[in-house]
């Protein structure tokens, strides 16, 4: 286990997400900060530092995360582990209503809160990429349809 990622794995990582984040899915030409590699499990949670373990995430989705794997869902106290976008269906765990991302299931729900997908700054932003008609891209429109 390392955290280490060669230059080859990351390209991978990147090309197979179009450059989108794989939560979010904003585009990395739209982002201030670009994108960055997460650990789907971290390492923290001795997650391997392979393909199918990482993923592309814009900064902030990557900061909300950090090392956890879920979180509480208050109604029913049970923990719920976040979207993984190896195994999971965008479009079966949340749907775009607006620049609004909403969650359909429990686990959208965690991830949605706990990334901060629909904070104010998030909502402005991609309220104002909505208007220019640059989100959700086509790249992001795929996405949301199939998983990996």
């Amino acid at each position: 286990m390392t955290p280490y990622i060669s230059y080859d794995l990351r390209r991978q990582v990147m090309e197979r997400a179009n450059f989108i984040c794989e939560y979010c899915l904003l585009h990395d030409d739209e982002s201030h900060f670009g994108g960055e590699l997460d650990h789907i499990i971290s390492l923290k949670h001795h997650g391997p530092t392979e393909l199918e373990n990482l993923a592309y995430a814009c900064l902030r989705c990557n900061r909300h995360k950090g090392t956890d794997l879920g979180s509480i869902n208050w109604q029913t106290h049970q923990l719920v582990r976040f979207f993984n976008p190896r195994a999971d269906r965008w479009s079966e765990h949340f749907e775009l209503l607006g620049a609004e991302i909403v969650p359909l299931t429990e686990i959208g729900e965690v991830t949605v809160r706990i990334f901060g997908f629909n904070s104010p700054k998030r909502l402005k932003e991609r309220t104002l990429l909505i208007q220019v008609g640059l989100y959700p891209s086509a790249e992001a429109m795929d996405a949301m349809s199939k998983s990996d």
